[in-house]
């Protein structure tokens, strides 16, 4: 042969060798455990998992703090997990517009799930996620029997900690996204959640609810401080903000009010019960307020690979049985409107407003872009840095620097219209 024939034969052995491994590879995955992205670890983590052994499909579970940071990395290696669960929406809709997501049509009864769990997109309206875990948000906690008369309790009276494994600041972040949502109504809200022209961050609606927050910053520097140092979950050894005192006054009474999620109550732990929940428009910064909306947290899971048993766990889990399992095994809420909450009072209050004729809107920050939300995030800190030193708050260059962020990110991806619903 010559040498000209002989590098034709080993290049197509090469091509033959390499297309083999390729069918091996592809053949093989109807096989393998679908892979699982959460973001559940510990014991949290463990009863996720029991819940997915009930479904009799095999599974391999990765639960992370950093599960964005995972993720992405994931996907750009070009080794995405099977089903990815992310809390809020906002880089999924990214993956959905790049069309790295499979549609979830017919995965999930939609009558279960009402606005604003469900994605709008443009024709033909597809589905990529389904929460599988919800949260409320727009409620304040405080111990029984100290049941908070108005909004005149001072800064050191809140439980308040900026501290996080994966993103410092959102805490903060809840407070101004209430107080926009509260003050100004679900409309307002929405758009300034999707980036729309009309509702800029330095505009009257963001600024205002800024500088009704800044104000209860600026009471006390020490509590700001401590704000700022503070975990928001507490000593992990402790029962949370609101039994340990640790971000309130630090006196012998410590704080008395925590404006956060229904999942502090598995920061009370073995205190939970002690714990009692009221809306918190009532109690914002330059309120009384009327309820004009709850604002809503949730865990999102979408397909990345189009696999039989991937469709069909997502399927079960999302379903009324699964939901429910889910509920009962790991105490949580859900956002199906089938699923029963065995719990006491204040557990049937949460449930009722996750699932109830009221109107919901998703977590602002959640919604947004991923670098408009850690801006966000970062003006959050800058503020009670600035308000603990004593400094110029300068609000206004803050919220230009945000909104500089926002208008580079350009329009939101198709699969992303609504923010708020009943």
């Amino acid at each position: 042969m010559t040498r000209r024939f002989k590098m034709l034969v080993l290049l197509m052995a090469l091509l033959l060798v390499s297309a083999g491994s390729m069918v091996a590879v592809w053949s093989q995955r109807d096989d393998e455990p679908v892979t699982i992205l959460g973001p559940w670890t510990g014991e949290q983590g463990k009863q996720f998992e029991n819940v997915l052994r009930s479904f009799g499909i095999p599974f391999e579970y990765q639960g992370t703090a950093a599960q964005r940071e995972v993720l992405l990395s994931k996907v750009q290696s070009g080794e995405p997990p099977d089903i990815a669960i992310m809390p809020g929406v906002g880089e999924l809709a990214e993956y959905a517009d790049q069309e790295r997501l499979e549609s979830l049509d017919g995965l999930y009864a939609e009558e279960e799930y009402g606005s604003p769990w469900k994605p709008v997109s443009k024709p033909p309206h597809h589905a990529y996620w389904v929460p599988v875990k919800a949260d409320l948000k727009s409620i304040v906690w405080y111990r029984e029997g100290d049941r908070p008369a108005g909004p005149s309790a001072p800064l050191s009276s809140w439980c308040i900690g900026m501290g996080d494994d994966g993103a410092s600041g959102w805490p903060g972040s809840d407070w101004i996204e209430d107080l926009v949502l509260q003050r100004q109504g679900p409309d307002t809200y929405g758009k300034w959640a999707l980036g729309h022209k009309d509702v800029k961050w330095t505009g009257k609606p963001v600024l205002g609810a800024w500088e009704a927050w800044a104000g209860l910053l600026r009471q006390d520097r020490a509590a700001a401080r401590r704000a700022l140092l503070t975990d928001h979950r507490g000593d992990p050894a402790g029962y949370g903000l609101l039994f340990d005192g640790s971000g309130g006054s630090g006196g012998s009474d410590g704080c008395a009010l925590e404006h956060q999620g229904s999942f502090a109550r598995s920061f009370y732990r073995g205190k939970r019960q002690q714990a009692r929940l009221m809306d918190s428009a009532s109690l914002l910064p330059g309120g009384g307020y009327p309820v004009r909306a709850h604002e809503v947290t949730g865990d999102f899971a979408a397909l990345f690979r189009d696999r039989p048993q991937a469709r069909d766990l997502i399927e079960r889990l999302a379903s009324r049985e699964g939901q429910q399992k889910w509920a009962d095994d790991a105490d949580v809420f859900s956002a199906n409107r089938r699923v029963r909450s065995e719990g006491g009072p204040v557990e049937q209050a949460i449930a009722r407003r996750l699932t109830g004729p009221g109107t919901l809107c998703l977590d602002a920050s959640d919604v947004m872009p991923p670098a408009v939300r850690d801006a966000f995030y970062e003006a959050v800190l800058l503020t009670i840095a600035r308000a603990a030193a004593g400094e110029d708050l300068d609000l206004p260059g803050l919220l230009n620097d945000v909104q500089k962020v926002a208008d580079a990110q350009g329009d939101r991806p198709a699969p992303l219209r609504t923010v708020c619903g009943t």
